[in-house]
């Protein structure tokens, strides 16, 4: 395949002072210790020249990944995958709104890919600034109460945003709401993805009727949508693709969910003519996704280092910890990366926990201990990571944390 001409030839002379800036600004913040400083740089950048996301997707084949749930690992399949393809820019770290995005394509001007995780509210103005030539769209659920939209107004904000796009969207036909949001779309590459977390999608988008569910099927009695035909499918440990072909699924990164992006990654990739075979083995080689998965080694034990934000992402996170008796860590801040409404903690089934010894940390312990409490659950209190540590009997932790929690803990354990 031919490589693009690279993105620095063609930017003009503010574009290019642009991103020297940006990246100059990224630089002081990472001296100041101040994290990666992409979001940073990429504000400093887009000050300079508002129009320079676009510019810089110009030369780009732009793919784009977006859910409530599993867009940063995603992402990280998807760029792995066409790698085989050719040289691949993206937001790997997860910066995820225009200034992270503006900040990561800055740096790959010789690629011929951009793989770019996209915050959902910003997925229609960032597909409308790089033309993307692949839309990815995984699955929608209630995060971050205080902030996003309800689920039912994102879905419409996508579909109104993606009608008549030229790209082709890769959908997840299990999840009412995206089969509503990518039906605007001309062209949709449906894959049988699952859905655990059925809990936002009981009303049809389209007309508010109660939505059926027999088994995996889904329909409205009342208005006819219906869950599509699809092409590709997750079948157990394989991915099922258009032909009818099974190809197995080895990833080192764990559970159901991480099989699911896996399938869907594969259908992107074959939009760029890369095979199943050739995508399913180079996501083998990823390991870990922003210190996500990671096992490390802190006061003499093993935590494994899991992230969940949402009810969706606990529910996903439970299916995949190691049986009692092993020992969980649970963090759970309210900053305002994490959203500051914790309501959401009563809508996880933390039952599932039994058997587990819990120590629970983080700015909002007190209100997860009060939920753990009506769960009927046996748990301890810690001030901190070290404490609950400490307080864990043998094994190996599992230590699940939301956002801003997770990276407090890497922080402390020095991952």
């Amino acid at each position: 395949m031919a490589g693009h001409p690279g993105n620095a030839e063609s930017l003009s002379p503010r574009a290019k002072l642009a991103v020297t800036a940006g990246k100059a600004a990224a630089a002081v913040s990472r001296a100041a210790g101040r994290g990666s400083g992409s979001v940073i740089g990429g504000r400093v950048a887009l000050k300079l020249d508002p129009d320079l996301l676009s510019r810089l997707a110009q030369h780009l084949d732009v793919i784009l990944v977006s859910a409530t749930n599993g867009k940063t690992t995603t992402t990280r399949l998807i760029a792995e995958a066409l790698r085989a393809a050719g040289p691949v820019v993206s937001n790997a770290l997860g910066a995820n709104m225009p200034a992270g995005i503006t900040s990561a394509l800055a740096g790959g001007s010789d690629a011929r890919y951009g793989v770019i995780e996209v915050d959902e509210k910003y997925l229609a103005g960032v597909a409308r600034d790089t033309t993307p030539k692949a839309i990815a769209l995984l699955n929608l659920s209630r995060d971050q109460l205080d902030r996003a939209a309800e689920t039912r107004m994102l879905a419409e904000k996508w579909r109104e945003g993606l009608s008549g796009t030229k790209a082709v969207v890769v959908a997840n036909a299990d999840d009412p709401l995206i089969v509503w949001a990518a039906s605007s779309s001309p062209n949709v590459v449906w894959v049988a993805a699952g859905q655990e977390w059925k809990d936002d999608a009981w009303s049809c988008p389209a007309c508010g009727g109660v939505m059926q569910r027999p088994g995996d099927d889904w329909f409205c009695g009342e208005c006819g949508f219906r869950r599509p035909a699809v092409s590709w499918a997750l079948s157990g440990d394989h991915v099922l693709d258009p032909h009818g072909s099974a190809w197995p699924i080895h990833l080192q990164l764990p559970g159901r969910a991480n099989k699911a992006n896996a399938a869907t990654s594969a259908a992107v990739a074959a939009v760029f003519g890369v095979p199943p075979q050739v995508a399913l083995e180079r996501m083998y080689q990823v390991q870990a996704v922003a210190g996500r998965y990671d096992v490390v080694s802190f006061q003499g034990r093993d935590l494994r280092l899991l992230l969940a934000k949402n009810p969706a992402g606990w529910l996903e996170t439970f299916s995949l910890i190691d049986p009692p008796p092993t020992p969980v860590i649970l963090s759970v801040n309210a900053r305002g990366a994490d959203g500051t409404d914790t309501s959401w903690l009563w809508d996880v089934d933390y039952t599932r926990l039994a058997g587990h010894p819990i120590v629970v940390i983080g700015d909002r312990k007190l209100d997860l201990a009060v939920r753990l409490e009506v769960a009927g659950l046996d748990f301890r209190v810690a001030e901190d990571v070290d404490e609950a540590v400490r307080l864990s009997p043998p094994g190996r932790i599992e230590l699940i944390a939301n956002y801003t929690a997770f990276q407090d803990v890497r922080r402390r354990v020095g991952n």
